[in-house]
């Protein structure tokens, strides 16, 4: 197999990168950020005065 020019490993690595980088893009801004409920939901928090 002949060896390609090093502008064409650079072209190819290019290549592949954009696509890498726009299919992560878009998937990451594909999803829809979660409704914030306005009811806030108490935590219990049950304190215990310890005695040794």
């Amino acid at each position: 197999m002949p060896q390609m020019m090093p502008m064409e490993w650079t072209l190819l690595y290019i290549t592949f990168l954009s696509t890498f980088l726009m299919f992560n893009i878009m998937n990451y801004f594909a999803q829809l950020p979660n409704k914030k409920s306005s009811a806030k939901e108490s935590i219990n928090i049950n304190k215990t005065n310890w005695k040794w």
